[in-house]
């Protein structure tokens, strides 16, 4: 099972804010068990020790990495050459690369080339090499998914507002759309499964949670341009889903 699996988890400290780490580690842990859990910085500056107290509640490792020389950024080669470490060390079945800087879209590529698993993890400001070159990447802004952001008006008042929440496009319904015809069999009917996992391989940042749904099955839904059945599992207790295209 992928819930078996054991992963390295690499964080470049210098990129990504300390106040999301509680979040992405217990949704890393749904990928698999993170035995290795390191973040990379240069530990002497003050902008980084408000990392402390939350390393400790994780045992996340904070490793040393000195700014040789401006303008270079020796976190991430620190990065990169542990994490080809741990890749020869065969200790891990899967990597999390978690950093919004596309100088890591090598190191990504580099894994997979090797046959291992890897979960990128960043912001929305990610840019699209890197997130292509993972097999899954999950932005920050969602991992917040239970927890919304008072607004305080003017008159005192506090208005509830979902962060980062993206409007579902004619781009996307198409590419769902696409992605069950590609699966689909003679009467039109694909697996949901299915059609996720090959939603994730064509487009490795694609989340319902992006769409501020939690399960893929609502989002689809809410599209009003798929029909969806449930059909017995006479091999457990939980229905299975199915969808096609409506007319």
């Amino acid at each position: 099972m992928e819930s078996e699996i054991n992963l390295a988890v690499l964080v470049d400290g210098d990129n990504i804010p300390a106040g999301y780490v509680k979040e992405m580690m217990e949704e890393i842990a749904k990928y698999g068990n993170p035995t290795i859990k390191r973040i990379y910085g240069d530990w002497t500056k003050p902008h980084l020790s408000k990392w402390k107290n939350i390393l400790l509640e994780n045992a996340i490792t904070p490793i040393q990495q000195y700014s040789y020389t401006t303008g270079k950024n020796a976190t991430d080669s620190a990065m990169i050459i542990d994490a080809m470490d741990i890749l020869y060390s065969d200790k891990v079945q899967g990597f999390c690369l978690v950093s919004s800087d596309s100088d890591f879209t090598r190191l990504a590529t580099r894994l997979r080339e090797a046959g291992i698993k890897v979960i990128g993890i960043g912001e929305r400001k990610t840019p699209e090499p890197f997130i292509v070159a993972c097999d899954k990447f999950i932005y920050l802004e969602i991992l917040k998914k239970n927890k919304e952001t008072e607004i305080n008006q003017n008159d005192g008042n506090k208005v509830s507002a979902k962060e980062g929440v993206e409007k579902i496009t004619p781009k996307l319904i198409r590419l769902v759309a696409s992605t069950i015809s590609d699966l689909a069999d003679d009467d039109g009917w694909a697996f949901l499964g299915d059609v996720g996992g090959l939603l994730q391989k064509k487009q490795p940042n694609f989340d319902s949670r992006n769409y501020g749904f939690q399960k893929l099955t609502p989002l689809i839904n809410a599209m009003n341009k798929f029909e969806i059945e449930q059909r017995e599992n006479h091999k457990g207790r939980s229905r299975l889903i199915y969808v096609r295209n409506k007319d």
